[in-house]
């Protein structure tokens, strides 16, 4: 049988938040506070010591992302905190934030209008509790736009030079392939290197191994 969650609740809306809790409580779960602002769900986290939040994005008293960012700032400082954001609305930068914090366990980012089945809905919560991630295709493809191909950056003569460092090549043996001198490719790396956000660094193997985390990421 499931384990019964303690959930701080953080919802503005009157009726959806009634709802949510008589939901969350026919299931067996407890909801300990409930918080209609960014302030009260910081207060309730500290006070409850939940296993769960569950938060709108928008709430007073700008009713633009104040519930996402705080969940944002309690992940930086409780990463172990389980998240879970059921919204109308995709805030894309404070999204991503979300979604990367905490190695990307224990958090969840769903669409109240896309939730068509409240077995689900259940299913997701006691998921990310135990340390899963749910997000709803839609908030996955909308950050995938939002976030650009860092490779736009690059001439297309650097991006020859990343695919052969890729590859694991020296510095020599990229000259080689392109026919072009070791200054020229070292040049060429440290053009790569700024324009991807990474640090030079003197060791080779290091600096591949940087450049192709960056990539996967």
């Amino acid at each position: 049988m499931p384990m019964s969650l303690r959930v701080v609740l953080a919802e503005d809306g009157a009726l959806m938040r009634v709802g949510l809790t008589a939901l969350l409580t026919r299931f067996g779960h407890q909801v300990v506070a409930e918080a209609t602002d960014a302030a009260q769900l910081v207060q309730a986290v500290a006070a409850h010591r939940p296993d769960i939040v569950v938060t709108d994005v928008r709430m007073p008293p700008g009713f633009s992302d104040e519930g996402l960012r705080a969940a944002v700032a309690l992940r930086k400082t409780q990463p172990g905190l389980a998240v879970l954001v059921l919204s109308q609305y995709i805030e894309k930068t404070y999204a991503g934030e979300l979604l990367d914090s905490g190695d990307g366990t224990g958090v969840g980012y769903l669409l109240k209008d896309r939730v068509g089945d409240v077995a689900e809905f259940i299913d997701a919560l006691q998921r990310v509790a135990a340390g899963g991630t749910v997000v709803d295709p839609e908030v996955v493809r909308q950050l995938l736009r939002h976030r650009r191909d860092p490779l736009e950056r690059l001439s297309a003569r650097e991006r020859e030079v990343l695919a052969l460092m890729a590859e694991g090549r020296s510095n020599a043996a990229v000259a080689r392939a392109l026919v072009v001198s070791e200054a020229a490719v070292g040049k060429h790396i440290g053009h790569i290197l700024t324009k991807l956000d990474l640090p030079p660094d003197d060791d080779d193997h290091r600096r591949v191994l940087a450049v192709l985390s960056f990539l996967r990421a």
